[in-house]
């Protein structure tokens, strides 16, 4: 059906339509008085109102001029007979006049409409297998607007139960024949656009034209659910939002409408994330000398989402690099996987074995690996699901690049024995994402699963199943008013292996992704893992954000069963507990976080991070 001309009011139904000719006037039981005594003025001594119900005799009392002991004449009296009918409650309105020495006594006999049938116009929604229920106790009955009101309010209220906010009804007319003719606006949606916005806030520049994107229009419309002809629906549209930010291109998005409920324009105001940036720069360590960086990412290529980063290390004594390019999974092409291709080299000191027990010339073992991934994406239920195959060459160094297979105490630091180990693992994660914002979430919550099986094959012939969870979870509070959310923060992960445990492999834990306050692997490294996590977060500023948070974790004394018993040897105490403080700052480069955390052996840390802690 097609949607109505112009909205009316919601709140209650317009006002009936008058039939198309009012019956005539009945002749009074009393002589007609000649036509200049029509205007005559009399007392009315009793006015009686015959054929309605209670309901409808208090309408006419409002409508008629003619009242008990007050003054009338035979014009108003037909005056009152077309306002009776103007109201379009009746099919038929007469009047009898019966004179007596002290006045004139008038009876209204009338003949309310009766309901019989219901016509719908103005609804893709709304059906008659919902509406006829509401109507049928006035089906056959005199025409009630107080029912006609409920009723009203009761399809309105099924709207906005459905989540249709700009749905209503606009008028109910009663035709002479007892039709009713209902008439809704549903908030067709005439068109979805886009603006994007710029730094100042504005939709427009500093010559009067539109603010650009990178993200193409094409593609933001293949994101969203809600289209061109649909009908407005807020939950819908909450869903959309939340896509649109699960993109990671956007800092702020927001809807605005514009219309009404016969035609609505869905506008959302894009604020871009700084997508490209490139950064060149040096610096100097004790353990690698000299060494200059290049790092590279472009998470919009395209203006299609796909995403191209590239890292490189030069320095004396090695050369490092991590490349990987992604395209996501779309969802108008359902046949198209996602994937991602990764490539990297990569050596620093291992976080498993550094610590007091070195190798035997005195030296920290570096951990170092080559190697690549490639996985496929897509969605299977509700859940964003990937299927990968990695592969590394893993091998334990010293400082000059030599391969050390024990440590100092003649503990084996690879699986193989020979200090290089081949990795190879197939790996397959399911993710049910429901965060109101992927970078900086303030509701929802977040749970990964995932298993990983190694393919016994190259130096190690590693046979071995990594399990994990992970669970995050989004409470917005409000301890202060505040303009900016406030958030209470929680998470709990865990993780073991079955069979073989290559010991650089280990779940390590502390630091500044785990126990807060302690340095990264000072709490313990296991073959099983708990780490739960809480963090109040805080706005200071607009750009400025403070967090209060306390960490835990153990590795449940498996300590011991990961070969070579490295957390045990080093001293570990397998699990602990941090506490402190943190600020969080909004950069053109992302969410940069700097935490002081105080641990429970009494000692403190400074850490810092890019992005929230989870």
């Amino acid at each position: 059906m097609s949607p109505p001309a112009s909205p009316a009011s919601p709140a209650s139904p317009a006002s009936p339509a008058s039939p198309a000719s009012p019956s005539p006037l009945s002749p009074p039981s009393s002589s007609t008085p000649p036509a200049n005594e029509k205007d005559l003025v009399v007392t009315a001594t009793d006015v009686q109102v015959v054929g309605a119900t209670p309901e409808l005799q208090q309408i006419i009392n409002s409508v008629i001029k003619t009242q008990a002991g007050g003054e009338t004449s035979q014009n108003q009296i037909q005056r009152d007979v077309a306002a009776i009918l103007d109201t379009g409650l009746f099919v038929d309105a007469r009047v009898n006049t019966t004179t007596s020495p002290v006045g004139l006594s008038v009876v209204y006999r009338v003949q309310p409409l009766i309901v019989r049938s219901l016509q719908l116009s103005g609804a893709k929604t709304l059906t008659y297998q919902v509406v006829l229920p509401l109507f049928q106790p006035q089906i056959g009955k005199a025409i009630s607007p107080e029912a006609l009101k409920q009723t009203v309010e009761q399809i309105n209220k099924w709207y906005a139960d459905k989540g249709y906010n700009l749905a209503r009804v606009v008028s109910i007319k009663p035709s002479s024949e007892g039709i009713l003719s209902l008439n809704v606006a549903e908030g067709l949606v005439s068109n979805v656009k886009f603006r994007f916005v710029n730094d100042e806030g504005n939709t427009v520049d500093s010559k009067g034209k539109p603010v650009t994107g990178r993200t193409k229009e094409d593609f933001l419309r293949q994101q969203l659910k809600l289209k061109p002809g649909q009908i407005f629906q807020n939950n819908v549209v909450k869903q959309d939002l939340q896509q649109l930010y699960k993109l990671g291109l956007f800092e702020n998005v927001n809807v605005a409408l514009e219309g009404d409920a016969t035609g609505v324009d869905v506008v959302y105001q894009l604020k871009e994330l700084g997508a490209r940036g490139i950064n060149v720069g040096g610096n100097y360590n004790a353990d690698q000398g000299i060494v200059g960086t290049l790092n590279y990412q472009d998470r919009n290529i395209g203006g299609i989402n796909d995403t191209l980063s590239a890292n490189v290390e030069v320095g004396a004594r090695d050369f490092q690099f991590d490349g990987r390019y992604s395209s996501p999974y779309r969802i108008t092409n359902p046949d198209r996987f996602g994937y991602s291709i990764n490539a990297f080299r990569k050596r620093g000191l291992s976080e498993v074995f550094d610590g007091d027990v070195k190798l035997a010339n005195a030296d920290r073992p570096r951990e170092g690996k080559i190697g690549g991934s490639v996985s496929l994406q897509r969605p299977i239920d509700g859940w964003d699901t990937s299927l990968g195959f990695n592969y590394a060459r893993v091998s334990i160094r010293d400082r000059d690049g030599t391969i050390t297979p024990k440590d100092e105490k003649g503990n084996p630091l690879t699986f193989s024995g020979t200090g290089i180990d081949d990795l190879a693992t197939v790996s397959f994660t399911a993710v049910k994402d429901q965060r109101d914002n992927p970078f900086n979430p303030t509701k929802g919550s977040i749970l990964s699963l995932s298993t990983e099986q190694s393919v016994p094959i190259g130096l190690g012939n590693i046979s071995m199943n990594r399990l994990r969870a992970n669970y995050s979870q989004f409470l917005p509070v409000k301890l202060y008013n505040s303009k900016n959310p406030q958030v209470l923060a929680l998470n709990l992960q865990g993780g073991t292996v079955l069979g073989d445990l290559p010991p650089y492999d280990a779940f390590n834990l502390g630091g500044p992704n785990s126990v807060r306050g302690y340095d990264a692997g000072d709490v313990g490294s296991g073959r099983t893992y708990v780490l739960a996590s809480a963090e109040y977060r805080f706005p200071v500023f607009p750009i400025l954000g403070g967090v209060l948070f306390a960490d835990f974790g153990s590795d449940l004394g498996s300590g011991d069963t990961v070969l070579g018993n490295p957390a045990g040897v080093r001293n570990k105490p397998g699990s602990g507990f941090g506490y402190g403080a943190g600020v969080r700052f909004d950069s053109p480069l992302g969410l940069i976080r700097a935490d002081y955390g105080l641990n429970d052996l009494g000692e403190s840390r400074l850490h810092f991070g890019i992005g929230q802690r989870f």
